[in-house]
């Protein structure tokens, strides 16, 4: 039974912006589902979504304030970092301090966090990880539109022909959208084109995969937009009316054509032209493009080459037709809107004009205005290394682990003069820092933010703080106040700063900019609270709700002479260095959230892939001599990191594709930042994450383990470890150089047993092979397996004895034998996470009869919720079909 009442509020992971109804409940926990009137996904979740009940957990928050590693109180800590900041300013100049945020930070903190450095420290040095994500985005809408527009809307992907998705597994990374996506093309027939290096579940899903060799894409639509000119696909009346720069960008789009295309993405030429005929005679076409566009070091022009084809036909702003940007982060666009780029003015005002600067100035009553803009998130931390900014602030994320070049970024901080870290858990970052401030989590924060189609929702608190947990918004105003700036920073509610902030996006705008919320700059507390989603923009006196809101059909873009802009790219051919073979490119997983500070703490989307893994082709695996399943060591010039072989086709021979999340909290070696190259694209700053040099070599090790723990050891007694959560307990993948001792002796070390626990074990003469279990009374304390390869175990059946209640006799044998007996089943490795479903459980039902995906819906429920796995379950029925054939 319900003890809280039902709060709408939106979901913290991708820029899809789902809303969720979360209900609190008698016994502590939390009931989530999606909100069917949430027009971003009518009541779906994907499997991060349904567990966000899971995360709530406090056994890691932060909780009290830390001033070097001691408890502190509130007004000790704000007056230290107030006084540090002060007097780091009054020595070295405003540039010699900056703040580094997080698409993870509502929208009226992001506002608070920039007009402090903005316009009263008088610097443009606050920067965040949405730089890592959709910078180049921002940046090629700058260019097109003179604003950073996303013109189009979530039903454009519903109304469209063609759906061509570039660099955007969306299947896993914005699953709720291609749900959407999916049962438009039931619905209508839309034809769905994937383009993209490896062959993800996304493509595995699509009509047509074009496997292009890695940052192609740019040379791919160049030569497109040239094919749509030879065929005279020019929309002449809107290129006329509306744009300009049309003759530069053919001339360079000419340099490519046909065999530039061919050249740079190496596909095959029918495949090519199959493409071309399929964008020039679908009308309606959306082309959706995500982090394989923007994380590259050509990233901008990736994006203005998608767009220059779009203005060229006149395709954008209709229904069913347009460039979109799909966001990675829930706010991104929120900090966006709100200057919480290095390079940006709130209320999309321009840093570079005095007119836009003074209005801001003017707005705030500010004593200074940032005059250029600030110090991008790569550069940034080299500042920081180099000495140059002194006092950092970092609010809501983990540069530690996800910035390139990750071990330059941990030495930068080390040797930071004063690093402030405001966050929810303790993280790679939070140790390098002088001031730990807890923040309030997703579950008790209160605000809005904006998701990928322009939409703002809000995200309601329905928790209360924990401990001494304070809002972000709060604490920076709690700083700015000891500063000397507390009349500016006055706020008693996140509504107050709303109002502000739309107050703002109005001030002196007749139309000339696209960001305008002045329909909120007088919202009561009480309409604020009870806002409903809506799209920008909303001018003063229109309706909030019940309009869908697209730009450019008619022009009206946002440049000086309100004319969109066609931009020359450049074309740059992929290229490897003889030492660094490989390409190797970093991304997300289905079940995981950046690194692992929220997705982590629940066992169910810890099962999928409990350790890290690098993807590499049979061919790139043999050359090394890598086998499956074992430990694979992936060098850059940068640095190293050690995980799992995953060997593959569906990776394309000469890349490599390693996962972004893990960290030193997770695995011993698995942080794969540390690997990549610090590149970035010289107009946006977004560093190339899907484009370093590397080689992969074979990791030496002496035994591999395996086990299962009722409570997280201390310490990991070897080279190679990774941690995961399960249910009762933790299981760890283990492997290192040298055997044990005494294997029994390890063993107790790592469970932790207690006093006069029972114990099974066995291992062979030369205990190269070794099993143990420990038991008190009926219940599992831990086991091990140890052997000199990878460890044959069925894991998920092992893991559930952490759970089990009553262990004895046959059924202790059996789990040290690591297999079920012929009575009992193994779920086997988990394909659906909404539901634990196992891989061995879905071959069963398709041996009775399962014989489609649907069927095995409702057999098991499995790939019924958010639909990620759907293309997995595809895999095992037609693997299931072709072994009955042979």
């Amino acid at each position: 039974m319900a003890t809280g009442s039902p709060t709408r509020t939106t979901c913290p992971y991708c820029g899809v912006g789902c809303g969720v109804v979360a209900t609190p409940q008698q016994d502590g926990t939390v009931a989530i589902r999606g909100d069917e009137q949430h027009p971003a996904n009518f009541g779906r979740l994907c499997s991060k979504g349904s567990a966000l009940g899971e995360t709530l957990g406090l056994d890691d928050r932060l909780l009290r304030p830390e001033i070097g590693g001691r408890r502190a109180d509130w007004n000790e800590a704000l007056e230290l970092v107030a006084r540090r900041f002060s007097e780091t300013i009054a020595a070295h100049g405003p540039e010699s301090v900056a703040f580094y945020g997080s698409g993870q930070l509502l929208t009226e903190d992001y506002y608070v966090a920039n007009k402090l450095m903005k316009g009263f420290i008088g610097a443009a040095n606050i920067d965040t990880n949405s730089r890592l994500c959709m910078a180049s985005s921002v940046a090629g809408h700058v260019r097109a539109f003179g604003s950073d527009t996303v013109p189009g809307t979530y039903e454009d992907l519903e109304e469209a022909d063609l759906v061509v998705l570039v660099g955007s597994n969306m299947t896993w990374c914005h699953p709720v959208l291609f749900q959407r996506l999916l049962a438009a093309r039931e619905r209508r027939g839309t034809t769905i084109v994937v383009i993209d290096p490896r062959r993800t579940v996304t493509a595995e899903a699509a009509d047509l995969h074009l496997a292009i060799a890695p940052n192609s894409d740019g040379a791919l639509f160049a030569g497109l937009l040239d094919h749509l000119d030879r065929i005279g696909l020019r929309d002449g009346d809107y290129v006329e009316r509306h744009t300009s720069g049309l003759d530069a960008a053919l001339l360079a789009a000419r340099d490519c054509g046909f065999p530039g295309a061919l050249q740079a993405t190496h596909l095959p030429p029918e495949q090519l032209r199959e493409f071309y005929t399929l964008w020039s005679r679908s009308e309606r076409v959306v082309t959706a493009y995500s982090q394989g566009v923007n994380q590259s070091v050509v990233g901008t022009d990736k994006v203005n080459a998608i767009i220059n084809c779009h203005l060229f036909t006149g395709r954008i702003g209709r229904p069913g037709m347009g460039p979109f940007s799909l966001t990675g982060q829930p706010n991104a666009m929120g900090g966006r809107e709100v200057g919480g780029l290095a390079n940006m003015l709130a209320a999309h005002l321009d840093i570079n004009r005095p007119d836009h600067r003074e209005l801001v100035r003017s707005f705030w009553g500010s004593p200074r205005i940032a005059t250029r803009p600030g110090l991008k998130a790569v550069d940034l931390f080299r500042a920081v290394g180099e000495g140059h900014v002194k006092a950092l602030w970092i609010m809501g994320t983990n540069p530690a682990d996800s910035m390139p070049d990750a071990d330059a970024v941990q030495e930068a901080l080390r040797a930071c003069p004063f690093v402030v870290v405001s966050d929810v858990v303790r993280t790679d970052t939070t140790r390098h820092a002088h001031v730990v401030l807890p923040a309030a989590a997703w579950a008790e924060k209160s605000g809005t933010v904006t998701n990928s189609e322009r939409r703002i929702s809000r995200q309601r608190s329905f928790l209360k703080p924990p401990g001494e947990a304070r809002p972000d918004w709060r604490i920076v105003c709690d700083v700015a106040a000891r500063m000397g700036f507390s009349e500016a920073f006055d706020y008693q509610s996140p509504a107050e700063i709303f109002r502000e902030h739309a107050a703002l996006s109005g001030l002196a705008n007749d139309g000339t900019r696209d960001f305008d919320i002045s329909a909120c700059a007088e919202l009561s507390e009480s309409a604020y609270d009870a806002l409903a989603p809506f799209q920008w923009p909303r001018r003063a006196g229109e309706a909030l709700d019940g309009i869908t809101t697209r730009f450019f059909a008619e022009g009206r873009f946002y440049t000086p002479d309100r004319r969109g802009r066609f931009v020359p790219t450049q074309i740059v051919l992929p290229e490897v260095s003889g030492d660094f073979p490989l390409i190797l490119n970093t991304g997300r997983i289905r079940d995981q959230w950046h690194t692992m500070t929220r997705t982590a703490k629940t066992p169910r989307l810890m099962s999928h892939y409990a350790e890290s893994f690098c993807e590499i082709h049979p061919d790139d695996a043999e050359d090394a001599g890598i086998g499956p399943a074992a430990l694979v060591r992936i060098v850059s010039p940068q640095g190293a990191a050690v995980v799992r072989a995953l060997v593959t086709e569906r990776q394309q021979k000469g890349s490599i594709f390693v996962p972004m999340h893990w960290t030193d909290q997770h695995a011993a070696q698995g942080r794969i930042g540390s690997a990549v190259l610090p590149a970035a694209d010289p107009v946006s700053g977004q560093p190339g994450l899907k484009f370093s040099h590397a080689r992969i070599e074979p990791y030496e090790v002496a035994w591999y383990g395996f086990a299962v723990v009722r409570n997280r050891p201390g310490t990991i007694p070897a080279e190679y470890w990774a941690i995961a959560r399960a249910e009762g307990g933790w299981r760890i993948e283990l492997a290192g150089t040298a055997p044990a001792q005494d294997w029994a002796e390890y063993a107790a070390a790592l469970i932790g047993c207690g006093e006069k626990p029972e114990t099974l074990s066995y291992s062979d003469q030369d205990q190269a092979s070794f099993r143990l279990a420990t038991f008190s009374g009926d219940i599992l304390l831990g086991a091990l397996f140890i052997a000199p390869q990878p460890v044959a175990v069925s894991r998920t059946w092992v893991v559930e004895h952490l759970a089990a209640s009553d262990i004895r006799g046959a059924d202790r044998l059996r789990l040290l034998s690591g297999r079920p007996g012929a009575d009992q089943s193994d779920p086997g490795p988990i394909v659906c996470a909404c539901f634990s479903v196992g891989a061995n459980q879905i071959a069963a039902a398709v041996e009775n009869g399962a014989a489609s995906v649907e069927a095995v819906g409702e057999a098991l429920r499995a790939g019924t919720n958010c639909g990620s796995c759907r293309v997995e379950i595809r895999r095992l029925i037609d693997a299931a079909a072709l072994k009955k054939a042979v």
